[in-house]
Formats: C-alpha cells, sequence, structure tokens
C-alpha cells in the first residue's frame, strides 16, 4: 500500500497565502522546489508562511503546476485515498442517481467533480473508457485500473491521453488498440460507442437528458440535426418523439457512417447529409422556403485557447444566426456549446445577436447543461461546460 506518512511528501511551497480553495494552483504562484519532484508526484502544499494548505499532484511543466486533491492535514493521498473516491464516484452514480434504471452508458468520474483532478473515465456497458487530463492521474492509472474493475468486474478497459495534454503535461501515454464498438442503451434507443475514434471517449453522454427533452417537441414535427455526429438527437427524436422527418448534416464521412448504424439498430429512419453546415444552411435557405419544426446545433468544441474565445463566439453567431433561418415561426430551436471557455452569460449574448441579425425573435424556454452525472463542485465552475438552451423562435 502507497501510505504517505507526514513527512515523507516532497515540499512544495506558495509564493502566496492560500486563500481560496480552488484545486488549482497556477505555475507563477508556485516557488520552483530543489530537487524537483518528477510531473504528477504527490506532494505536500505549503504557503509563503510554511503552513499547511494540502496535498496533491505537482507538475513544474504544466501551466497548473498543483492540483490539490485534499485540505486535510490528516488525510493521506494513498491507495485508500482513490478507492474511496471511485467509491463515492460510483455509488452517486448507481445509488443516487440510480442511473443504471436507464442506461448503460454514463460519465463515471468527472474530474474535480469527483475530487479527482485530471480524470475522466467513461461508462460503456461492459467498457470502461479513462481519459487523462494530468500527469498526476496518468501515474496512478494502475491503481485507477484496479479500482475501477472492483466496481465492474469483467469491463474492457481503454485509457488514452489526447496529444496536446500529453504535451502540456509532459507524460507519454502510448495510443491502446481500438477496443470493438459496443452497443449501449439509453431511455430505450440503442446506439454504438466507438472509444478510441476521435469523437471524444465514443459517444456524448453529457447530452442524455437534452436528447429526450428535445423528443419531447418533435411528435410529427419535422427535425433537423446540424452537427448531428453519430445521430443521438435526431435518433432520439424519431424513436422517442416519433417526428414526421429527420435530417441530420455532419461534415465527418466516419462518424456519419456510424450514425447510419445507429439509425438501422433502432429501425428509424433519417436521411443523413454529409456537408458543411455554413454551405448547406446557406443553399437551403435560398432554395427552400419549407422551414423545420425543430432544429437542433450541437457543434464540437471551438477552441481550448482563452485567446481565441472572441473567434468562438464569433463562429457561434454564424451558426446560429443560419440555424435560426431554418426554423418555421413558432419552431423550436436547441442550440448548444461545449466550450467551457465560453461562459452561459456569453453564449447567451451571442443567442441575443444572432437572433437580432437573422431578424428573429427568440424566447429561451430553458438552459440546460450536462446530465447529473457530470457534477461540478461550486467552487470549481470551470467543470461546468456544457450549454444546451431550448429556444422557441418567433
Amino acid at each position: 500500500m502507497n501510505k504517505h506518512p507526514p513527512g515523507a511528501l516532497p515540499v512544495v511551497q506558495l509564493k502566496i497565502e492560500r486563500r481560496s480553495n480552488h484545486p488549482w494552483i497556477f505555475q507563477k504562484m508556485v516557488e520552483r522546489p530543489e530537487p524537483k519532484p518528477k510531473p504528477g508526484s504527490i506532494v505536500e502544499i505549503v504557503d509563503r508562511n510554511g503552513e499547511f494548505a494540502g496535498r496533491g499532484f505537482y507538475n513544474g511543466h504544466s501551466r497548473i503546476s498543483l492540483r490539490v486533491l485534499s485540505s486535510d492535514i490528516d488525510e493521506a493521498i494513498d491507495d485508500a485515498f482513490f478507492a474511496r473516491k471511485i467509491n463515492a464516484a460510483v455509488s452517486l452514480r448507481k445509488d443516487v442517481l440510480k442511473l443504471d434504471a436507464v442506461t448503460d452508458a454514463y460519465r463515471l468520474v468527472h474530474s474535480e467533480g469527483d475530487g479527482l483532478s485530471g480524470l475522466v473515465v467513461d461508462r460503456f456497458a461492459d467498457t470502461l473508457v479513462i481519459e487523462f487530463f494530468s500527469a498526476g492521474a496518468f501515474r496512478q492509472r494502475d491503481l485507477i485500473r484496479n479500482c475501477l474493475l472492483e466496481h465492474y468486474p469483467g469491463s474492457a478497459i481503454y485509457a488514452y491521453a489526447e496529444e496536446h495534454v500529453q504535451k502540456q503535461e509532459s507524460f507519454d501515454c502510448a495510443t491502446p488498440a481500438r477496443p470493438k464498438p459496443t452497443v449501449i442503451h439509453e431511455h430505450g434507443v440503442r446506439f454504438h460507442a466507438a472509444p478510441g475514434s476521435k469523437h471524444k471517449t465514443g459517444f456524448f453522454v453529457d447530452q442524455r437528458d437534452n436528447r429526450l427533452a428535445l423528443a419531447g417537441f418533435c411528435e410529427g414535427k419535422r427535425v433537423l440535426d446540424l452537427c448531428c455526429n453519430s445521430g443521438g438527437f435526431g435518433i432520439a427524436a424519431k424513436t422517442i418523439g416519433a417526428a414526421s422527418a429527420v435530417v441530420g448534416v455532419d461534415l465527418d464521412e466516419e462518424i456519419l457512417a456510424i450514425a447510419e448504424q445507429n439509425a438501422h439498430l433502432n429501425k428509424a429512419k433519417v436521411r443523413f447529409v454529409q456537408a458543411d453546415i455554413f454551405h448547406w444552411l446557406r443553399d437551403y435557405s435560398g432554395n427552400r422556403a419549407e422551414k423545420f419544426d425543430v432544429v437542433i446545433l450541437d457543434p464540437a468544441k471551438m477552441t481550448r485557447d482563452r485567446e481565441q474565445v472572441i473567434p468562438a463566439l464569433k463562429k457561434y453567431l454564424d451558426m446560429n444566426k443560419l440555424a435560426m433561418g431554418a426554423v418555421k415561426p413558432g419552431g423550436i430551436l436547441l442550440t448548444c456549446s461545449c466550450t467551457g471557455l465560453v461562459s452561459e452569460a456569453e453564449f447567451l449574448d451571442m443567442l441575443r445577436r444572432a437572433a437580432f441579425y437573422a431578424g428573429r425573435s427568440v424566447q429561451v424556454l430553458k438552459v440546460s447543461g450536462a446530465g447529473a452525472d457530470h457534477p461540478w463542485l461550486a467552487h470549481v465552475p470551470e467543470s461546468r461546460y456544457l450549454k444546451a438552451v431550448f429556444c422557441r423562435v418567433e
């Protein structure tokens, strides 16, 4: 057992007094320790006065030099700590949210939201997908794997980190062989989840509640699913919502092939179109008089760079303005953003401006986000990345 008694850990000192409970401490606030611990090492943190400030992951190569795991002076960061955190995360999904009653696909560990900074785990039936966002979480990979298998014995595990994360965090995570796509169930609808594809961890479980809510607007309606990915919204609109016709548009041929398989899996008649949504919507508005009753716009993340937030908002404005042009008067628009750096207030302001330029009036019915299996701590709003705005467009 990896037990760290007081005094056994490397000590990292801050240049500041610790006046925040946010788990991230940035490089500019940290004294350079000698010798420097390896990226992802567990360290003891003291403030500039030498007072205990916490224990957590240290990475001198990362902009986020310290990820605080505990501020309790009596709590060791050992095998039992990680087991407790994973136990609590599993219990939240199984015992509190009771997700197994409606799906076998959900976010099992949501990084800071579950007290495990830099770690994301998604469950897709009998496959667990682990994504590392920090060198610290990566260094605990064997322990994390073993803890997960205690709860889901016999599961296949696919563990990876995106290249930009490995570069930022200074660790090497070999890309494993892709597991076979697995079939998952969600509110009676079946989907293929494809871990190892370039589309997140394999399926967008964060939109589960929004897919169900959207289906409630679709009975007998014509539905347009823009940036449809593997067809989640469109297929839910057809199978749960009893839409009369559904069109899905996406630029990515590979993901549309999975969308076709998903439609076939559910015996759902959906027409998928491989096209750039900007070109498709401009052609549509120019050539067709008939609008859609329900339009979904759920594009990929626009940026990870704070310097690119304004250009990202401009893209959101352009695509929302065009999407509004495809909605018939009184129709429903669900518009989404998974760009964490764009705040809810900024996204809603963009929507206001898009409506102005489109010459439409937008009545906001509900502002939603990711499901409850993506919890976020009140003092770590960065974990709350998804915005989903249900609107009526006049």
